[in-house]
This record gives structure tokens, C-alpha cells and sequence, in this order.
């Protein structure tokens, strides 16, 4: 009798120790799992494209790592979001676009601006991302324009802007509502044309520019640099820029209004404006008007 205890005793031990040992394999594997998949628990990893060739908005710096104004704005916002996760992908305008569209990307920044075509593919949130300066560029004779408006009665000849580039809708916008005065706008083959060549070479009287593009090719030591002297950025309006969310993603884009509202109270977008722009845009934003 006692040995048949015994026996019943020592067999309940070895099953409690054999569901321990499971437990544990199981609590191991599911950890292995984890780690293989580059993500904890609870935290959602989002994919956040930005356009690498686009210096002092993104950019590759000289080690290989992103930055610029739009990046990192969003790498504050992501401090700010513990249920998320950031993983910045460099990529083109054209990729960035297509591929937030159709959900390789969550979102993107590219010094993008509003546009009604665009909303009918990307959620743009309450809140904008940053300001971006806007301006014709000139030979330096022609110094004395300084707006669309002088532009346009002058008859000058504009540098052929893609009809789905936001600054094709900029000058479209301004002829809807000056058809006594319109730009002589025409629609380019290709998404972006050498707008400085272009002016330099004389084959159209101006072009409209980002001014930290200007920067960066004639006024930084560009490869334009040589014509620092002979051109001249004249800018016309400062513009909301948004980050591009994809259409699925408005749960992310309504955290995305929490975190950045934050971030500006705090002025530092202000301070990373006047970091990579050299100046602080957000000075002038009672002005801006689109």
C-alpha cells in the first residue's frame, strides 16, 4: 500500500515538472519569435518612406543615415508614440508616392504640399509637418519680379512644371484667379525639369523653386554654384507641408495630430526649421495662406 502511495506520489510530481518544462519551451519560443521578427510585443512597426535626394527636407547624410527637416520631425514624433515603431526607407519622389498609394509604405514625407488630386489617394492629417519657401528664379536683371503677379504682366516664359507636381497647382491656382493676368503655365513630360539650367541657358525667362533646392545647387557650393552671381531666388509665398498617410492608415495619422501638436508647442519645429533652412519659417506662418 505505502509503495503504491509512493508510486502515485512520484508520478504526479514527474507530470507537474513535465508542464513546467512546456511552459517554459513554450515561453522561449514565442521570445525566439519575437526577436526574429524585429518586433515587441504590443508595438506596431510602421514603414516611413522619405525622398533621399531631397537636401534640407531628406536626405542621406555622410554615414548612411537619414535626415533633413521632414525626418527628423518625424523622428520626434515617434518618441512620442510608444505604440509605434519608426523604419525609414530612402527612396524616390515617384516610389514614395506609389508606394504609401498602395501600402508599402504607412507614410511619407517629401516636402509635400496640399493638393485636392492628392487627398483622393493619401490622408493628410489636421496638422502639417513643417513650412517651405516658394519662389520664381531669375536672371538677376530681372530681379524686380518678385511674385506671380509681376511674372505673368511681364509675359514671361515659365520652365515647364509635371501637372501632378504640387507646384503646377500652385501657379493653376493663381490663373483660376486672375484670368486677366495669367502665367503662361505649361505641363512638362517628366516630374521635375533643371529649372536652373534652364534660366541660365535662357530658354525660358523663370522657373518656380524650393528654396533649399536653390540653396543646395547655387547658393551652398552646388553644382550650379558657379551662377551665384548671375541668378537670383525671389520667393512668393511660404506653404504648408504635410506628411502623406495611406488611406488605411487613419488610426496612425490621428496619433501622428497628437504628437506633432505637442512638438510645436514646444517650438521645435521652429528650431529645426532654423536648423536646416537657416531660418525660421514658422515666423511668418500668420502670412501663410494655403
Amino acid at each position: 500500500m505505502k509503495n503504491k502511495k509512493f508510486r502515485h506520489v512520484l508520478t504526479i510530481g514527474l507530470a507537474f515538472v513535465t508542464i513546467l518544462a512546456g511552459c517554459g519551451s513554450g515561453t522561449s519560443m514565442s521570445n525566439e519569435a519575437d526577436a526574429n521578427s524585429g518586433s515587441t510585443s504590443g508595438v506596431r512597426k510602421v514603414k516611413v518612406a522619405y525622398d533621399q535626394a531631397s537636401k534640407p527636407m531628406s536626405w542621406l547624410d555622410e554615414k548612411g543615415n537619414p535626415t533633413g527637416y521632414d525626418v527628423e520631425v518625424m523622428k520626434l514624433v515617434d518618441e512620442l508614440l510608444p505604440a509605434y515603431e519608426f523604419e525609414y526607407i530612402g527612396t524616390s519622389s515617384d516610389d514614395l508616392l506609389v508606394g504609401i498609394e498602395q501600402g508599402k509604405y504607412q507614410v511619407g514625407v517629401k516636402n509635400a504640399f496640399w493638393t485636392e488630386e492628392r487627398t483622393e489617394k493619401f490622408i493628410f492629417p489636421k496638422e502639417f509637418l513643417g513650412l517651405s519657401s516658394a519662389g520664381l528664379v531669375l536672371k538677376k536683371e530681372n530681379s524686380k519680379i518678385k511674385n506671380l503677379k509681376d511674372f505673368a504682366s511681364e509675359g514671361f516664359s515659365l520652365a515647364p512644371i509635371a501637372a501632378n507636381n504640387a507646384q503646377y497647382t500652385i501657379v493653376d491656382e493663381y490663373n483660376q484667379a486672375n484670368p486677366d493676368n495669367k502665367v503662361k503655365l505649361k505641363a512638362g513630360d517628366a516630374f521635375t525639369v533643371d529649372v536652373i539650367q534652364w534660366v541660365n541657358e535662357g530658354r525660358v525667362d523663370g522657373g518656380i523653386a524650393i528654396e533649399g533646392a536653390f540653396k543646395k545647387q547655387v547658393a551652398d557650393d552646388g553644382p550650379y554654384h558657379n551662377l551665384v552671381d548671375d541668378l537670383v531666388y525671389n520667393e512668393f509665398a511660404v506653404i504648408k507641408t504635410w506628411p502623406l498617410f495611406n488611406k488605411k492608415e487613419q488610426k496612425f495619422a490621428d496619433a501622428y495630430d497628437e504628437a506633432i501638436k505637442k512638438i510645436k508647442d514646444e517650438k521645435k519645429t521652429n528650431e529645426l526649421s532654423e536648423k536646416f533652412y537657416g531660418r525660421d519659417l514658422f515666423e511668418v506662418l500668420g502670412t501663410v495662406e494655403r
